[in-house]
């Protein structure tokens, strides 16, 4: 035994210190490969965690997809249930003007009417000195002849179903008894309403005013008229009939 600087050592044979420092190598390689070893397993387990999260959110971007497609077709379904439902109230909204049941206003002219203010009662001839129910269905028929949109008398809208017929005193329109002045306003072109009372029967009427004295006045006023809704028929017997299929 050998004590060199304090510290005992022993006195190995050269083939014993060989074997300690092979010994030594074989050791530190072994502790280098744990570590290695450790290493490559924390990066596996790391490299599995991540390829999971990677799967999960493909599959969370998949089902994006699918809910925004299933979104954009509920979309295209709603627009085309809106674009259906504008065209139907277009089309009730045409169908309610063509048939006098909307409140219009426009350019037109307006007609009065009315009985002779001082007439003979004694005369024979006393028909001529009033206005006549037929005078004012042929005026009507004459503005619809020249283009008019909208016609009314009194304030009452003419319509397909709407009466015009002599009742004593009365002139009945539009289920509502008139006196006189009528007074007949007419919605269109200005120019071609003017045209279609060209006819003989307002040249007639102006003779009534020359010899009679009854009131025949044509004005154009400068403000557009204001034509009020007509009034929706009743329907209690009839109903649409189905086609045959």
């Amino acid at each position: 035994m050998i004590r060199v600087r304090g510290v005992l050592t022993m006195n190995l044979p050269k083939n014993g210190k060989m074997m300690l420092t092979v010994a030594g190598l074989i050791l530190g390689i072994l502790f280098i490969s744990l570590l290695k070893t450790t290493g490559a397993a924390g990066s596996t387990a790391r490299t599995d965690t991540t390829l999971a999260s990677l799967i999960q959110i493909g599959q969370e971007n998949e089902q994006l997809k699918n809910d925004i497609s299933k979104l954009k077709e509920d979309l295209s379904k709603f627009q085309a249930g809106q674009n259906a439902s504008k065209v139907v109230l277009e089309q009730l909204d045409t169908a309610k003007r063509n048939a006098g049941l909307t409140k219009v206003t426009g350019p037109g002219l307006r007609i009065t009417l009315d009985d002779a203010q001082d007439r003979d009662i004694n005369n024979e001839d006393i028909q001529y000195y009033v206005i006549h129910e037929e005078y004012i269905r042929t005026i009507v028929n004459l503005l619809w002849h020249g283009g008019a949109e909208a016609v009314a008398v009194n304030g009452q809208r003419i319509t397909g179903n709407t009466e015009i017929f002599c009742s004593g005193a009365f002139i009945q329109i539009g289920q509502t008894r008139q006196m006189p002045p009528y007074v007949i306003e007419a919605v269109g072109d200005v120019n071609y309403l003017q045209s279609s009372l060209n006819f003989y029967f307002w040249d007639r009427l102006g003779e009534y005013q020359e010899q009679y004295g009854i009131t025949r006045k044509l004005e154009v006023p400068t403000e557009p008229l204001v034509i009020p809704a007509g009034k929706a028929q009743q329907f209690r017997y009839s109903e649409p009939m189905k086609e045959a299929k």
